[in-house]
């Protein structure tokens, strides 16, 4: 992956069916220090403009609802295709509900931007945006290498999204699960250093893994971080109470993974 070194790097394609938020939000990118911000109105138009101008540092910031289809459906279009995937990808949106936004959650979107929203939100965007496409360089390379990783997330579009992250870091050593039941089965005969875990899933969840894996499991002091777009405060609570190590929220900024991972390997 290209390095980026500011948000003067970006290069935003801006889908905005509404010419007044466009221009809007054209300024604030401007005074943000943006320099290149291609402006769509609608979903084929921005995967054609993608497809056709593979540019480095590319981010995507797009309105929920478009003309041809949903801002979700466009994300899914992206993550579809190997040479659009690793694109960035912020929504910007005033929708609120859970099942509605859930799809972009488990995508792997850098950032959801409410609206009404000011400059400094946004720019806490790019910047999430701008660390995605940074690797970083601060962590021992040979540590990191040998890390050997479950990731258990029932979402193929979030597996793919970590699993990337994870190999930006240098992690190779990464085993997928698609539930808590099929984590469970690997931890007893695959040794690991770390477990990042969604918390929804079905079979077993993130909270009955964390559970098992503190309780029963021969590698009871493995760091579990949970990476989740669980929003009920109770339930989160009994996650903590369970034992483990660090949540995450999705959508989740990629230095904020990094940084977790590198205290795992410190402990």
């Amino acid at each position: 992956m290209a390095m980026t070194t500011s948000l003067a790097d970006l290069s935003v394609l801006l889908v905005e069916p509404s010419h007044m938020q466009a221009n809007l939000v054209k300024r604030m990118l401007e005074h943000q220090g943006v320099i290149e911000v291609k402006v769509v109105d609608c979903a084929a138009a921005a995967l054609a403009a993608l497809t056709e101008n593979a540019a480095v540092g590319r981010v995507v910031i797009s309105s929920l609802y478009l003309p041809d289809m949903a801002g979700t459906d466009l994300v899914a279009a992206m993550r579809g295709d190997p040479d659009l995937e690793t694109i960035p990808f912020i929504l910007v949106s005033s929708e609120t509900r859970p099942q509605v936004l859930e799809p972009v959650r488990q995508s792997g979107a850098c950032s959801i931007v409410a609206k009404p929203f000011n400059e400094q939100q946004l720019s806490r965007a790019l910047y999430a945006a701008a660390d995605y496409l940074n690797p970083p360089e601060d962590m021992d390379i040979a540590e990191v290498e040998s890390l050997r990783v479950l990731l258990v997330d029932d979402s193929v579009a979030s597996r793919n999204h970590l699993r990337r992250l994870l190999e930006e870091l240098g992690i190779e050593r990464i085993t997928e699960a698609v539930d808590g039941k099929q984590a469970v089965n690997l931890l007893q005969e695959t040794m690991v250093d770390l477990v990042i875990t969604d918390y929804n899933m079905p079979e077993m969840d993130g909270r009955e893994l964390t559970e098992y894996i503190r309780t029963q499991s021969w590698q009871n002091n493995v760091p579990i971080l949970m990476v989740t777009s669980e929003q009920n405060m109770g339930r989160l609570a009994a996650v903590e109470r369970a034992g483990v190590s660090a949540i995450c929220d999705k959508p989740f900024e990629a230095g904020s993974i990094r940084k977790l991972i590198s205290e795992s390997l410190t402990r």
